[in-house]
């Protein structure tokens, strides 16, 4: 394929980014103000488009999505794991840190244990998954609350990872992350959790901070955040 068709195939996919939630049906008007490009371009475009079933064009002249993409949507559901990719980290991450990690997502108001990895020696603080708790005072659900539900921080908040010993369990302590997905948008809370009298705070100055925002910017970049804002938020250059 030679460049003017590369061109092209970029084109034809940004023009199908222009739909989102709330502009799910658009004008070839709307499409060009949206992608930039002349609207001749985009009427030849979104025709290819049509012809492939990627695209339906309505009587009133507007467009949407074709069912071809839920075909695609669908396979890609089939084939994508997001354990296969969270797992590995978590058991790496346990293994580094000698803690059990975890993976919190936002599940009908309450907080999800959705993946976990144990640690492999001395004490452990176990939650199995599928386990919910409310989203109380804890590090996890200061991250879920703030980048997940929009609820704003308190002033004297510490810097990344988050940390908190009681909230939950007078006697478990817990460091946490923010992990970002698709439009740079919260996924879930990576955590570390332990006893209390071993996961102490000043853990976070003795490598662990470092180790947390390691895996939580390879988690998101490899979920589909954009590289550049995870290097700004994580500080982490590859």
């Amino acid at each position: 394929m030679g460049n003017e068709g590369v061109i092209a195939v970029e084109k034809a996919l940004a023009l199908l980014d222009c739909f989102r939630p709330g502009n799910d049906s658009l004008t070839l008007t709307e499409l060009a103000q949206l992608s930039g490009y002349h609207k001749t371009t985009v009427y030849r475009l979104m025709n290819s488009l049509e012809r492939m079933n990627y695209i339906i064009r309505h009587d009133d002249g507007t467009y949407s999505l074709g069912h071809r993409l839920l075909y695609l949507g669908k396979l890609y559901e089939q084939s994508f794991q997001l354990a296969r990719i969270v797992q590995p980290e978590l058991q790496a991450l346990s293994q580094a840190s000698s803690e059990s990690a975890s993976w919190y997502v936002i599940e009908g108001g309450q907080r999800l244990c959705l993946f976990r990895a144990e640690a492999s020696e001395g004490l452990r603080h176990s939650n199995l998954p599928g386990s919910q708790f409310p989203l109380d005072g804890s590090a996890i659900s200061k991250i879920l609350r703030h980048w997940g539900l929009g609820e704003a921080l308190p002033e004297d908040e510490e810097t990344l990872p988050f940390y908190t010993s009681g909230a939950r369990d007078p006697h478990t302590a817990a460091f946490a992350m923010p992990v970002f997905g698709v439009h740079d948008n919260l996924i879930a809370a990576l955590a570390l959790t332990g006893p209390s009298s071993r996961l102490t705070a000043d853990r976070k100055e003795s490598g662990l901070s470092q180790l947390m925002r390691e895996t939580a910017n390879r988690l998101s970049i490899k979920l589909g955040a954009s590289k550049p804002f995870c290097e700004k938020f994580y500080g982490i250059k590859e």
